[in-house]
């Protein structure tokens, strides 16, 4: 397996684990209660790569590629978030250990989301970052011009076999434009960042796997699932973190939670902070995940 750099991967491991009949290549370090990062598309454990350190100091600290990212498995099927939110549950079980602090950005989010609602025996506590609940989603996309407008590239990516040679033609612009492109704060990406990215989307079968994320969301038995049925309630305290200032996502998407979260719940709106808000502000991040996570008191519920 290649390193990614020397001062990145110093103390971590990198392993492969047995989850709900595949292998998840999992980045891991230090000790303690269970803290599991998710990523979003088009990203890998890498995204992560500012917090891992930070938790690992108080915290064991588990990041998966998620199926058919990187080196992770490549199924041709499970791409849905019942089958996605047990190979995170299954995650946590071949560990060892009965549950975790879950924080998911985007695509992580959207399984973060899922497992709280269907599995809420399994999370400590839930950070959200730049990733809606899917019906307020939903129910933007429906009712709302100006996220249906920044949602154009998951009608894109329906069409089969188109994007993925799109995207290959060019893929290092591609990379630029959607890490580089569109994060505020520029700095946060530089050339070699761009280069991982690259080389993990490069490999074979990972650029298909990753738009099924997104085949598989708007399929219309899904959404009319999601539209005639009230979800479960969210039952474990929450923090959601949101860069105010994302393009694909609108800020409208963190309205209405309270219909959705019965337990405490506090929402953050970072300024001058985009969609990667990990990376563009990772000592933000990184305080209140661990802030969040070491509090032995429930946060305030703020809507």
């Amino acid at each position: 397996m290649k390193p990614y750099t020397a001062s990145i991967d110093s103390g971590w491991r990198h392993e492969f684990i047995q989850t709900n009949n595949i292998r998840l290549h999992c980045v891991t370090q230090g000790e303690g209660e269970l803290v599991v990062l998710l990523h979003g598309f088009p990203e890998f454990w890498y995204s992560w790569r500012h917090q891992i350190p930070a938790l690992a100091r108080h915290f064991k600290v588990v990041v998966p590629d998620l199926r058919g990212y990187n080196y992770s498995d490549k199924p041709s099927g499970g791409y849905d978030l019942d089958t996605l939110s047990s190979d995170v549950q299954g995650l946590i079980q071949a560990l060892g250990y009965v549950k975790a602090h879950i924080a998911g950005h985007d695509w992580g989010g959207a399984i973060a989301w899922h497992l709280a609602q269907k599995c809420p025996q399994v999370l400590d506590r839930l950070a959200i970052l730049n990733a809606p609940h899917p019906q307020r989603l939903l129910q933007e996309m429906v009712g709302n011009v100006d996220q249906l407008r920044r949602s154009w590239y998951m009608f894109a990516f329906q069409i089969p076999g188109l994007p993925e040679w799109l995207i290959q033609q060019n893929l290092k612009d591609f990379i630029i434009n959607v890490f580089r492109g569109q994060a505020v704060r520029k700095g946060a990406f530089t050339a070699e960042d761009n280069q991982i990215y690259q080389e993990a989307l490069e490999k074979p079968g990972v650029l298909t796997a990753a738009l099924k994320y997104y085949r598989n969301l708007s399929a219309p038995q899904n959404w009319l699932q999601n539209w005639n049925n009230s979800p479960p309630m969210v039952t474990v305290p929450t923090l959601m973190l949101w860069g105010a200032e994302d393009n694909f996502l609108s800020n409208k998407l963190t309205e209405g939670m309270e219909k959705l979260i019965s337990a405490p719940f506090e929402l953050k709106l970072i300024p001058q902070c985009g969609h990667w808000i990990q990376q563009e502000v990772p000592q933000i991040v990184n305080r209140e995940l661990l802030n969040f996570f070491q509090s032995d008191t429930i946060v305030p519920i703020v809507r």
